[in-house]
This record gives C-alpha cells, structure tokens and sequence, in this order.
C-alpha cells in the first residue's frame, strides 16, 4: 500500500498539487440500508477512489445534527451522528483511507451551531446579557416594545435574519442572529470562549489524524461592527459572491481566526490543510485567504461560475494564477460541489442560475444534456491540465447530470421551504450515487431505499457500466488523472499559446492543452500524438466542445 510523507519541502506541500474527491456521505454509499449513506458504505467503496487516482477525500458533514440543512447545522462537533455511524466507524474509515494513500479532509462549520447545540440551548435559558447569551448575536428589537428586529438583514435561505426567543418568564424577548436557517444561530466570533472552544475542536480531530478542515462560510463569522442595514441587489449572489462591503461577509478581522488556526495546524505533522468556502467578489480578495499564514488553500469560485466562454475561461484562468501566486498559493480549481448545479448541465443553461437558485420540473431553460456533458467532459479536461489543486465532486467522474425532476413533495433543501417554493435549492446536485445499473437503488444499498429519489435513467451512468467502457466519462477521468501524476501538472507553470479566439490552449512542458468552445472545429497538427481527448477527434480536427492533450514535434 501506498505511504502518506509526514512532511514535504516547503513549497512541495500535499495541498499544493493534490486532487481531491467531495464525498457528500448522505449520498455515496449506505452500508446500513437506511436509505442515507454512512462511514461504513464510503470505507467500503475507497477502492473505488483508490482506482479513480485521488489523492485525497474531502466527507461534507457528518457530526451530530439534527439534520435541519443536511448536517450543516452540528449540534455536536466532537461526534458522529448516529446517521452515519460512530467515531470508530470514523476511525476505521480514516485508517483505510490512509493506507490506501489517501489523505482524509473533514468539514467544519465555525460560523454557526444548531439551535440543538448545549451551548444555544443554554442561552435560551439565560437571561439577556449573560455569559450563554454572549457566545452568539443576540440583540434587542427595535420598536416601543422591541417588536422589530435588530436590522433588516435577509437570510441567505430567504426570509429575515433574525428570530426573537420567548424568555424564560414567557415574554417576548432578544433576537438572534442566523444567516442561514433559524435553526442554525450564529455564534459571536469576538468572544474569546469561542475562539477557544474552536481550538479545542481542532485538536480533537487533528489528534485523530485527520489531514485537514474544509471551512464552511470562511468568510463570514465575523460582522461589521454595528450591525448596520444593508439591502444586497436583486440579483445578488445568496453567499456574497457578486457583492462588495457586505457588512456580513469578507470582513477583515477574520483573517485573525485563520492565523490562530494556522498556527494550531502547524503544531502537528502531516503537513495539515485549511481550505476555505470564501464566496467574494474578486479572485484579489479571495486570495486574501491564503496569504502565507492564513488558509492554504480556497475555493476559486470565480472559475467555477465562469460561463462557456473561450475570453471569459483564458482571463480567470490568468488573473487566478496571477492572483494565487502573488501571495505564493496555488489556485484551487473546482466546477462542482454539493451547493451548485452540476457542471454537466450547469455548462448547457441557456439563462443565469444564481447559486441555490437550482433547476427543476418547471425551470424554463433546462440544458441539452448531450452538449452539456460534452462540455463538462472538456472543461475537466481543462482543468486537470492546470498547475495547483483540484477538487472533484462525487459523480462527476460518471458524467452525472442534474436531477430536475425531483417531485415536490421529496425535496429537503431548507431554500425551498424558506422561498415558499420558488427556488429549487441544492437537492439536485445531491441525489443518491448510482453504483450499478441493476439492484435496488442502483447499487447505493441492498434495500432501495433513497433518501432522494434517484432518477431511472441514471442507471446508464453506473459505475459497473462505465468501468467496462473505455469511452465512458469514468475511463476519461481515470486516463486524466493518470496522465496529471505522469506530467506532474499539478506543479509549474503554463505557457499560452494561440489556437483561435474560440479556443483555451496552453502547454505544460511539452504537452499541449486545446479546448475548441467555439462552432466551427480546429486543425490540429498533422504530427499530433494524443495523449488524452474528452471527446472523438475528427482526424486532425478537434470537435466543438471537445478538449485535447498531445505532444507534436517541435
């Protein structure tokens, strides 16, 4: 079995070339049979990422929660909540995965707790300006009775973002701030105990080995003082990403948390990682959060939300590189998550989607899904090829489309409740794996059980199916992944080269990268050795929507 380095030169870091697999653990693989996946169901599928060639996992939550928004709402950090096993379930989980050479990031959520945490509970209890209470944002209303809440911020899940509590005595009383659900109350990052519980968090899963900590919401936590009114435009980004001087987003002092917490990683082995989720409105600022002693890496949500454009992909690819590498990080590159519509009908929408916005059965603009997954195929072919770290979402390797047509009745997002129905949300992106094409629930357990409804067609892109094709888009991802460690693209830097105003084209050593995004095809050299294409090549013509790596004589 493969070794993890405890420690690399500087500069060689893990995290500055790996790439790394999203699992969504309610949705990968259920050993229980419950119908939500579970730590048992992804210890006995590593194999499969060992195959594929990751480096590393990343699990989306699994501690103990009452489940309100998708375990994003943690009750408590230091355990795993029955849901999908136990803390030696995790153990066990970890330690395969490290003896597959496969390094373990786990998600952690410091902007806010569930309502169900002791610690919120306890403020419920207490009275106004006690010690419990301080550990959050609660405030007194406005109005003559404070009726009215603090300010007039929305919740990134629709409605206001402040909800009064009844005071022990059955009275009216404070309000609380929640940027999300009301059942997820922000904690008060200007409090020290805080501070101090968050360390203690970190060690007690750092003492259990893991590699690092993807930071949910990095750029919130800390709110401009004063809590002033802010109205976002209309077509704002929920998660601030479009938006500038938001009073709750990006605020300065909380790069003094990512320093602490940098500081606490540097005290174990391992080379330990931070990545931060940090929706902000230039890839300036979003490289703000790996400077040398804050986060190592971040989301570069800018070319995730870049468009199918050849301009539009050349000049975020640039600025990223150029904006990364000014503070010495390497770009993190990624084009599916769990909160985004999924890049193989993303690339096909024919109108904006805004981030949570979704797409469902009766969304207007739904995309060809033959040009969407030929464009996905292509744009991960892209990315593979460029220097840093990049993050895969589960599914994306079999192509998965959308599921937009998920009944009403089965959607749990909190954005749809919370919208009265007028947003989708992120339940599309978050459908149950298809493992094989025949069996119940295609392979996800042995029951059939789904906690979301699986979409009957997706059994042509099971994973039995398209390991037996060499065409499949599972085979094209492996061919990639395999061809990235031989050419070590992970490392380096890119030259650009002209290959049309409708085309990406670089080259890494002596490989070059063309993607065609334009209507028309594109010669290549007639000496072109392929070493990798998403798609058929016509001869020496590379295909609209198609991407190719090759070698030719000087």
């Amino acid at each position: 079995m493969p070794q993890l380095e405890q420690f690399a030169a500087p500069g060689s870091e893990w995290w500055r070339s790996a790439v790394i697999y999203q699992i969504y653990p309610r949705s990968f693989a259920d050993a229980s049979g419950d119908g939500i996946g579970d730590l048992p169901g992804i210890t006995a599928r590593l194999d499969s990422l060992a195959d594929l060639g990751v480096d590393a996992i990343w699990l989306s939550p699994f501690m103990t929660s009452p489940q309100r928004d998708a375990g994003y709402d943690v009750a408590d950090y230091r355990d795993v909540d029955p849901l999908f096993g136990t803390l030696a379930d995790f153990d066990t989980m970890l330690t395969e995965a490290h003896a597959r050479g496969i390094r373990v990031v786990i998600d952690l959520v410091p902007n806010h707790s569930s309502a169900q945490h002791a610690w919120f509970q306890a403020a419920l209890k207490a009275a106004p300006g006690s010690p419990e209470r301080a550990r959050y944002i609660f405030r007194d209303g406005k109005g003559e009775n404070g009726e009215l809440p603090p300010n007039n911020w929305e919740s990134v899940f629709g409605g206001g973002m402040w909800e009064r509590v009844t005071e022990a005595d059955g009275t009216p009383g404070q309000w609380y701030l929640h940027i999300f659900d009301p059942t997820q109350p922000d904690f008060d990052w200007t409090n020290e105990e805080v501070r101090e519980e968050f360390r203690s968090i970190l060690r007690f899963w750092l003492d259990r080995g893991v590699d690092g900590f993807r930071v949910d919401v990095a750029h919130g936590m800390i709110k401009a003082e004063g809590l002033p009114d802010y109205t976002p435009p209309a077509d704002a980004d929920s998660m601030g990403g479009e938006e500038a001087n938001v009073p709750y987003w990006g605020q300065e002092a909380v790069h003094d948390i990512y320093r602490d917490w940098h500081r606490v990683l540097a005290e174990y082995d391992g080379d330990r990682a931070l990545c931060g989720e940090a929706w902000l409105p230039t890839l300036k600022k979003t490289a703000l959060w790996v400077r040398p002693d804050e986060m190592h890496q971040t989301f570069n949500f800018p070319y995730l939300k870049t468009a199918w454009d050849a301009e539009e992909l050349r000049d975020v690819i640039r600025d990223s590189l150029d904006a990364f590498g000014a503070v010495g990080a390497p770009s993190t590159w990624v084009l599916s998550n769990h909160d985004v519509v999924r890049h193989a009908s993303r690339l096909a929408l024919t109108a904006d989607n805004p981030q949570g916005e979704g797409i469902g059965p009766l969304t207007p603009y739904k995309p060809d899904t033959a040009t969407g997954l030929a464009r996905a195929r292509a744009a991960t072919t892209v990315m593979l090829a460029l220097p840093g770290s990049a993050y895969l979402y589960q599914g994306e390797e079999l192509g998965l489309p959308e599921a937009m047509e998920i009944p009403d009745a089965f959607r749990q997002d909190p954005t749809w409740f919370r919208t009265n129905g007028e947003r989708y949300g992120r339940d599309g992106c978050r459908v149950p794996l298809p493992w094989t094409a025949d069996g119940p629930s295609f392979g996800f357990n042995d029951s059939g059980a789904s906690w979301l409804p699986q979409p009957a067609h997706w059994a042509a892109y099971a994973r039995d199916v398209e390991a037996a094709d060499p065409d499949s888009t599972l085979s094209l991802y492996r061919r990639l992944l395999t061809a990235r460690r031989e050419h070590g693209f992970g490392s380096g830097s890119l030259i650009w080269e002209d290959a049309g105003a409708d085309a990406v084209a670089f080259r890494r050593g002596d490989v070059h990268v063309v993607a065609n995004l334009g209507r028309e095809p594109i010669t290549l050299p007639a000496d072109a050795s392929v070493i990798v294409a998403s798609g058929p090549l016509d001869g020496s013509s590379l295909p609209v929507d198609t991407a190719v790596w090759y070698t030719a004589r000087e």
